[in-house]
């Protein structure tokens, strides 16, 4: 639009100069002795326009001659800078599609060849990003160390460098060298929020809960976290709280708790336990249902059944007000009917865990249900549940009745040496053989007294006859039933060497 204004304007100014130069036709006279020049207005005019203009781009062209040091110098500056952020543009997509070779390569060469300190800070810290990803611990701590040197004494640079450095330290779980680099940062800033919560992670990693504790709290009040993940951390670290203080600490923690936060489950079971070790079952009481109230939690309400058989009808009754709002709660249910077995009970006790039971079929109403029914003396049906609850809780496996086991194949074993591949002579010479381990230690009664002679083959085997007679008596020499004997070593069939030995020896057959 410029452009058309700017052609109108030139456009009526000549016309109007043509129409003034028509009408004012003259001349104009330079006399410089000895010329003497006399030309008419008109060209005079022309001539001073294009004068001015030759000596305008004349001025233009020595001046652009002058400025070519300058004009150089820049134009090496932005080639340099399009060379630096095209290399930083290809190394932090390569970080984003994981490519962190590729990206570690194009930020090392950056490091290498820029001369400005704020890339030089990036450049280090997202190849520091790239090698930790890659697992080089070694090169990653050397870029940081890089980028931290170029960041000289600029304060923001320092912090981003400590802030990626702590992160990367809690990922690879050194909280107390992340907590040395964030310390100083919150205390300089205490809204640098990212900070904060990088501090939150590290104290929880080193189970700091009251640190925990009261970051939570402050990133929570100034709306920097989730509250749900905030509640949870306030949740373990006021638990742990109460369960590292006990009874003497009681009092002051419990007291810098919220109302909000001394429902949470965790932390009112924790408080629970603390005042039941005391003998404060009263307050245990009264800390468990404000927190059932809330939630209908099964650990609350297991929780809330475990009591001495003094304190059952305060909590049965309360339990019993619950139970109409919430009449198919399973866990309402079994903890009512525990409450029941304490207090003695029984009938109504079964009426609530056979309700419970019908609802969702639980490890322990099966086993609450067999220990009634065992204390009422109805044995098989105790029995019953209890195979209830073991099946549900899959740890023992369901076993075939009545199956008969397979023989073991020892025919592989070294240890065992068939008699009958043995000569007489072989047995004689007593040498050390392998016995089988079934029969290793087994002596019979009347078959080695203790004033045996050694073994002579050439006398008369008359006791060892009668001995074998009776124990052929004693032991039943029938098969027996599923077991295979071409299996086992004590073969009873014939062989070809006992045979021999039958017909060389007939005074031991």
């Amino acid at each position: 639009m410029k452009t058309w204004l700017w052609a109108l304007v030139l456009f009526v100014a000549a016309v109007a100069l043509a129409l003034i130069l028509r009408e004012h036709s003259g001349n104009v006279l330079i006399i410089a002795q000895p010329w003497r020049i006399e030309l008419s207005l008109t060209l005079a005019v022309l001539i001073l326009l294009v004068g001015f203009v030759f000596l305008h781009i004349l001025l233009r062209v020595i001046a652009w001659f002058g400025d070519s040091p300058d004009r150089l110098r820049s134009w090496r500056s932005r080639r340099l800078q399009k060379r630096d952020q095209d290399l930083m543009e290809s190394g932090l997509i390569g970080i984003l599609e994981g490519r962190y070779p590729q990206a570690e390569k194009s930020l090392t060469k950056l490091l290498a060849q820029t001369r400005s300190n704020q890339r030089k800070v990036l450049a280090g810290l997202a190849s520091a990003r790239a090698l930790h990803d890659m697992g080089d611990f070694a090169r990653r701590d050397q870029a940081l160390a890089a980028a931290q040197e170029a960041a000289g004494q600029d304060v923001r640079l320092k912090e981003a460098a400590a802030t990626v450095a702590a992160e990367m330290y809690l990922d690879q779980n050194r909280p107390q060298d992340a907590l040395v680099l964030l310390q100083p940062i919150q205390d300089a800033n205490s809204r640098y929020f990212h900070a904060t919560r990088l501090l939150l992670r590290s104290h929880r990693q080193l189970r700091n809960y009251d640190r925990v504790y009261d970051l939570a709290r402050l990133l929570l009040r100034r709306s920097a976290i989730d509250k749900t993940e905030a509640m949870g951390l306030i949740e373990t670290a006021a638990a742990a709280r109460l369960q590292v203080g006990g009874m003497e600490s009681f009092k002051s923690i419990w007291g810098d708790l919220k109302s909000e936060e001394r429902v949470l489950p965790d932390v009112a079971l924790a408080a629970a336990a603390i005042q039941s070790f005391a003998g404060e079952h009263i307050e245990a009481a009264k800390i468990l249902e404000a927190a059932i109230e809330v939630r209908m939690d099964p650990r609350l309400l297991n929780a809330y059944s475990q009591c001495p058989p003094e304190a059952v009808a305060r909590r049965l009754s309360k339990g019993e007000v619950w139970l109409k709002s919430h009449p198919d709660d399973s866990a309402l249910l079994a903890a009512l009917g525990n409450l029941c077995l304490t207090g003695e009970l029984w009938g109504q006790g079964e009426r609530y865990l056979l309700r419970s039971m019908k609802i969702r079929s639980d490890v322990r109403i099966h086993a609450l249900l067999g220990n009634l029914y065992d204390r009422l003396g109805r044995g098989d049906e105790a029995m019953k549940h209890w195979r209830l609850a073991s099946s549900v809780a899959g740890v023992l496996p369901v076993l075939p009745g009545s199956r008969v086991l397979p023989a073991a194949d020892t025919r592989m074993d070294p240890s065992l040496v068939d008699v009958d591949d043995l000569t007489v002579q072989e047995i004689a010479e007593g040498a050390d053989l392998p016995v089988a381990a079934s029969a290793a230690d087994y002596v019979h009664e009347d078959a080695a007294p203790a004033d045996t002679a050694p073994y002579d083959p050439d006398q008369p085997r008359e006791h060892a006859a009668s001995s074998s007679s009776e124990l052929d008596d004693y032991f039943d020499s029938a098969p027996i039933p599923g077991v295979d004997l071409t299996q086992t070593s004590d073969r009873s069939y014939p062989h070809p060497s006992y045979q021999d030995h039958r017909e060389r020896d007939p005074e031991r057959n």
